[in-house]
């Protein structure tokens, strides 16, 4: 399965979790059965709130979870009618949120606890 987490750069498994999913610089794509890691670019992270897409950039990646520290109502609406879950990221680093993924600790986000609007917290 592939899980995508938003990340501040490039560096795989020791890279930071971003903050909020829509702007995030990247997408770090983790597939649970091979390992492997890819990171993809956000072309939308600066955009209106309410206003990204983030279906259209991780759908193609055949993605089934997010792993985030924040996302608007909107987003996890959108996810989840991709059929996408949405958890709450426990870890600082990709490394951290997925092993916290793995062993089931994590809380899957609701639009009840989706972020109101930019600047962070619930």
């Amino acid at each position: 399965m592939n899980i995508a987490i938003p990340t501040c750069g490039k560096n795989g498994l020791t890279e930071e979790v971003y903050g909020h999913f829509g702007s995030a610089p990247y997408f770090t794509i983790y597939n649970t059965d091979t390992k492997e890691i890819s990171v993809i670019d956000n072309n939308n992270d600066h955009h209106t709130h309410g206003q990204c897409t983030p279906v259209d950039y991780i759908s193609e990646h055949n993605v089934k979870a997010v792993l985030t520290c924040g996302m608007g109502r909107k987003a996890v609406s959108l996810l989840n009618d991709s059929g996408i879950k949405v958890y709450l990221a426990g870890g600082f680093t990709v490394a951290e949120a997925i092993k916290n993924f793995d062993s089931g600790n994590l809380k899957e986000l609701s639009q009840d606890d989706a972020c109101s609007g930019h600047g962070g917290g619930h």
